[in-house]
C-alpha cells in the first residue's frame, strides 16, 4: 500500500498476495489488490481477479500500459487533482493496452484550502456523469473520501443515489487498532449495520 509517510505501515509485500488469494478462495470471493509498479504487474496479475491502479498512479502511463497488457479488468481510482477528462484518458490507456474493462472509482478530490474536517471532497457529480450519461461502471470509496468512519454511511447513500454500481468500504475486525487507515475503517459490526441501512 502506498503511504504518504515512508515510516507508516505499508503492508507485507509479495508474501501477502498468497494470503489474500487463500482468503478469497476460502470464502468464495474475488480478489482486488493494488499494483504499484511496472515490475509488480505480472506478480499481482497472477493472483488478482481485478487489478487496482491507485490514485497516486492514475497518471503513470507506463504502468497503465503494463496493467492493460495482463488482460484483466481494472479498478481505476481517480487522482486527487485529476479532472474527469484526465480520468477518462487514464482509462483509455488501460483499454488501449489490452484491459477488457475499467471500473471508475471516485475517492474524492482535493478540496479548497486543504479542509481538515474531511480528507477529500467526494465528487458526486462525476459519479452521476459517468454512470447516468456515459453508462460507465462506477464505484465510490467513501472511506478514503471522508477519512473518518462517521461519514461513511451518508456518503454511501449519496453515492448510490447518484447511480454508483458499488462501494469500496474500509473494514477491520478491530478498526481502532488497525495499522493502516484506522480512523476511516468500520468494525465488523459497523459494516453489517451499514449493509442493513443500505439494504445490501
Amino acid at each position: 500500500k502506498p503511504r504518504t509517510s515512508p515510516y507508516a505501515f505499508s503492508g507485507c509485500g509479495a508474501e501477502a498476495l498468497g494470503w489474500l488469494r487463500e482468503a478469497a478462495n476460502e470464502h468464495g470471493l474475488g480478489l482486488v489488490t493494488e499494483v504499484m509498479s511496472e515490475q509488480d504487474v505480472d506478480l499481482v496479475g497472477a493472483v488478482a481477479d481485478l487489478l487496482q491502479v491507485g490514485s497516486r498512479n492514475m497518471s503513470n502511463f507506463a504502468l497503465l500500459r503494463e496493467v492493460g497488457r495482463i488482460g484483466k479488468p481494472v479498478l481505476l481510482k481517480r487522482g486527487r487533482s485529476a479532472s474527469i477528462e484526465d480520468w477518462r484518458h487514464a482509462a483509455e490507456h488501460l483499454l488501449h493496452g489490452g484491459a477488457p474493462g475499467v471500473i471508475f472509482c471516485e475517492r474524492g478530490v482535493a478540496g479548497v484550502g486543504g479542509q481538515p474536517e474531511t480528507r477529500n471532497t467526494l465528487d458526486i457529480s462525476a459519479v452521476a456523469l459517468l454512470k447516468q450519461v456515459e453508462r460507465a461502471v462506477v464505484w465510490v470509496d467513501p472511506s478514503h473520501a471522508a477519512g473518518r468512519r462517521d461519514l461513511i454511511l451518508p456518503l454511501s447513500r449519496a453515492a448510490l443515489a447518484a447511480g454508483a454500481d458499488g462501494l469500496l468500504i474500509e473494514s477491520h475486525p478491530e478498526a481502532r487498532r488497525a495499522r493502516s487507515d484506522g480512523p476511516q475503517a468500520l468494525s465488523s459490526a459497523e459494516l453489517e449495520r451499514l449493509g442493513e441501512e443500505l439494504f445490501i
